[in-house]
């Protein structure tokens, strides 16, 4: 059965999609934009788009359709994981392991892994992304919660939401930054021209990133990076922004000798766990090939 909803918009707003995802408890920005293409959100009677401003006494309408059931065929892999229990799993992503299904991308990834480890994975997320609340870039390693059902996805949602879930970073950027510590507000939004990267651009969505300098080595800096926002790219948008890109970022800086990918790790996750109650922090060493490049770094230093 599809879930039908009815809402009168009490006061002005910025954007459809981004109200009505605050709305909908649960619902990813993305499965709204894609809910809204589809054609089952209208407001004032009338199709609407994902930019669309609202004003106030604008009425919405919406059918969330049945979830589709998953095609996807479970893949065995090794993956480390920190913890388990009936409500989530924390596990450290190795670079190279994309998240979920795309172009490009429809088998191999952590979500055929995670179907490997049996059922009972949360369904918000669509048929193609069971139990993934947030997500990590292919090439970044490091600390990625997902759930084992629709009220615990909802719940981990809503800390996103709050900024209640902290997710601390180690990055080795480009150039000796001149600040031991630093607040990047800048908004990013998708590049018109290039669809793949985004950029800092005005009227783009909020995007807040801070930064701690933990060391200088040989033209490079090692930083401990805080999100209090999660957009696409965010860390490696920013940086750049600052003229200091992630060592070995293809896409907004330049491929290294030293490390075959962007040297971002997610190094600390913590959260409020949605039954218990109880604020839980896992920590991540970065893997060997960020600790040899920034070896590497300091050896030259040194020199």
């Amino acid at each position: 059965m599809s879930e039908v909803g009815h809402h009168t918009v009490p006061v002005d707003a910025p954007r459809l999609d981004q109200y009505l995802a605050g709305l909908l408890s649960g619902q990813s920005r993305n499965r709204v934009q894609r809910l809204i293409a589809d054609g089952h959100v209208r407001v004032n009677d009338g199709a609407a788009r994902a930019g669309l401003r609202l004003r106030k006494g604008d009425r919405l309408s919406w059918e969330l359709p049945p979830t589709t059931p998953s095609r996807l065929q479970a893949e065995a892999m090794d993956l480390r994981v920190l913890y388990e229990d009936d409500d989530l799993v924390v596990i450290d992503k190795p670079a190279g392991l994309v998240v979920h299904p795309g172009p490009g991308h429809a088998t191999g990834t952590l979500v055929h892994g995670l179907l490997a480890r049996g059922a009972g994975w949360s369904t918000i997320g669509g048929a193609e992304r069971p139990g993934i609340v947030h997500r990590l870039d292919r090439d970044t390693s490091g600390l990625i919660v997902v759930a084992r059902n629709d009220a615990t996805h909802r719940a981990l949602t809503r800390q996103l939401q709050q900024r209640l879930m902290t997710r601390r970073y180690r990055a080795i950027a480009v150039g000796e930054v001149a600040d031991p510590a630093a607040r990047i507000e800048a908004p990013i939004g998708r590049d018109v021209k290039h669809r793949q990267r985004m950029v800092v651009v005005a009227g783009g969505r909020e995007a807040i990133t801070e930064f701690i300098r933990l060391g200088v080595a040989g033209g490079h800096s090692l930083l401990q990076v805080s999100l209090t926002t999660g957009r696409t790219h965010q860390i490696r948008v920013h940086l750049a922004f600052i003229k200091h890109p992630v060592l070995g970022d293809p896409v907004y800086g330049h491929r290294s000798p030293l490390i075959g990918r962007p040297a971002l790790h997610a190094e600390t996750l913590t959260l409020r766990h949605p039954r218990t109650g109880k604020s839980m922090t896992w920590q991540a060493a970065p893997p060997e090939d960020f600790e040899l490049a920034w070896n590497s770094l300091s050896v030259r230093t040194m020199r």
